[in-house]
């Protein structure tokens, strides 16, 4: 297992692992790239699956947060995606549209024919990735993350993305046989895809959970959590924080209070204190409205400070955002935000 020797700021993980820290650790989902003027430079001359296949052009894009708005970690530049192509999945991201699969999954031989994700082989442009920011780029903690088996699931099934979730939904209920079997074998392939990117030198894997909201708890607990216990339970010894978030997924908090893992991704759809008081004492992350991110300085200077003083009433609070940047943010306002966030004392 490798560790980065050269983080001088671990203030992000000291907060993940509930301890108190003299200031409040910020980091932005999708920081890397989306509004930042470089990125879109480079984005006008190669695809995502381009620019992560590139270890240097993908470790400058993945630093390029830290140098300009001095957040307190780096997230892996890549998508979800990124592993399925090892597994035998043809995926492609389209402009406008997302990442659309050419062959959905609709049988149980189209499972059987999933392969074993072989990171060294399928992967190596990851692994170089994170080699280069860790050992020679960064001074501050790097992220890497999954998707999350159901969230990977719905884009196999449905071929894209869909607002429903409908044919998913369907081959759950009517296929509980080959749905089970979907769900391990992608849990294994989270697995293997987690642990090598610790292995390889992240300190901390989110687990993305996009699409989690759409499910009951009655539904999470009855097909999903079984996988989801599966994965944290496997990379729990290993020496990364471990973070789970998910979007409209504020009726699991008590779910994942319980499993193995670290820290709590939340939206903004439940405030950091109605979870402190519904009994959560995983270390938070979040959970600002990205959209404010537009708003006037006063506006979003009160949703900080609203924000900053519920998540700083106990040890272990990450400021993120509830969701990823959008490409509208103005850069010069994500730093003047994370000079706040850092900035700030609850008196």
């Amino acid at each position: 297992m490798k560790t980065n020797k050269k983080i001088t700021n671990d203030t992000f993980l000291r907060a993940a692992r509930g301890e108190k820290t003299e200031h409040v650790p910020v980091w932005f989902m999708r920081q890397a790239g989306r509004s930042q003027p470089e990125y879109r430079a480079i984005k006008a001359k190669h695809s995502l699956f381009e620019i992560t296949h590139q270890p240097e052009l993908c470790a400058y894009v993945t630093a390029l947060p830290v140098n300009n708005y001095n957040v307190d970690a780096a997230v892996l530049y890549k998508d979800i995606m990124t592993p399925l192509h090892g597994i035998g999945v043809d995926v492609t991201i389209e402009p406008g549209i997302g990442p659309v699969i050419k062959t959905p999954i609709k049988t149980l031989s189209d499972i059987e024919a999933l392969a074993v994700l072989q990171p060294e082989r399928d992967i190596p442009y990851v692994l170089e990735t994170i080699r280069l920011l860790t050992e020679e780029m960064l001074t501050v903690p790097l992220i890497g993350f999954s998707g999350a088996p159901y969230t990977l699931a719905s884009y196999l099934i449905e071929g894209g993305p869909s607002k429903t979730k409908l044919k998913t939904k369907a081959f759950m209920y009517n296929h509980p046989t080959e749905w089970a079997l979907l769900m391990e074998k992608l849990a294994e392939m989270v697995i293997i895809y987690l642990t090598a990117q610790i292995e390889a030198g992240v300190s901390a894997v989110q687990l993305f959970d996009s699409w989690i909201g759409d499910l009951s708890l009655t539904d999470y607990n009855r097909y999903i959590a079984p996988g989801i216990i599966k994965i944290l339970t496997a990379i729990e010894p290993l020496p990364a924080v471990t973070i789970m978030h998910g979007v409209h997924a504020t009726h699991l908090m008590a779910e994942w209070n319980q499993m193995p893992l670290d820290v709590i991704g939340m939206d903004w759809r439940m405030s950091l204190t109605t979870a402190r008081s519904n009994g959560v004492i995983k270390s938070l992350q979040g959970n600002m409205d990205p959209a404010y991110l537009t708003a006037p300085w006063p506006v979003l200077k009160a949703e900080l400070d609203r924000i900053l003083a519920q998540g700083t009433a106990a040890p272990g609070f990450i400021f993120n955002l509830g969701h990823g940047v959008f490409p509208e943010a103005d850069p010069a306002v994500i730093k003047q935000v994370t000079a706040y966030v850092q900035a700030y004392k609850n008196e």
